[in-house]
């Protein structure tokens, strides 16, 4: 039998097994510094520099903080720059709008990426090209890998069953 892992309750914090993290379910039992790294535009790095900015300890459990605490990191997400986090930790540097340092974060990160994809295209750019013929747009080889396609395989075509003749018996010499 599986024994049940039981939490030990901290006194004066109540534990969660689930929360909300910019659109992302996250499980109460992971660290805070594992938990973030979930939320989609979030690597280690950033969650790293999320933790020590907002003075959150790393490897305590996520289900332990309180809603003020989840604003901050939202609001931290989101403001990187308002934090004192660097630059070279921002997911899109001198964005070619508005030329400022924004981070993106969950959906906003797929829809703008989504956006500068459709972009390229309307302009007919060489990678906007590649995108909209569903070829590999970085430069990586084609010959071994194509989307979609078997290389170099051909597939043999059953025959179809049919009764085998009968063998004659031959008699014993």
């Amino acid at each position: 039998m599986a024994e049940e892992v039981k939490q030990e309750a901290k006194p004066g914090k109540e534990f969660r097994t689930l929360l909300r993290i910019f659109d992302k379910d996250v499980t109460g039992d992971e660290s805070i510094f594992l938990a973030l790294t979930r939320v989609k535009g979030v690597d280690f790095m950033l969650s790293n520099a999320i933790c020590v900015v907002l003075n959150l300890p790393k490897f305590e459990k996520v289900g332990y903080l309180t809603e003020t605490d989840i604003e901050k990191i939202e609001d931290c997400m989101q403001n990187p720059g308002k934090y004192g986090i660097p630059v070279w930790l921002m997911n899109r540097r001198k964005d070619p709008e508005t030329g400022a340092d924004r981070h993106l974060v969950s959906a906003t990160s797929t829809l703008q990426q989504n956006l500068d994809i459709r972009a390229l295209k309307k302009v007919r750019a060489y990678k906007g090209w590649r995108h909209s013929r569903g070829l590999k747009v970085r430069g990586q080889r084609q010959r071994r890998t194509k989307k979609g396609a078997l290389l170099g395989v051909i597939k043999k075509k059953e025959m179809p069953k049919t009764a085998a003749p009968a063998k004659k018996e031959e008699g014993k010499k």
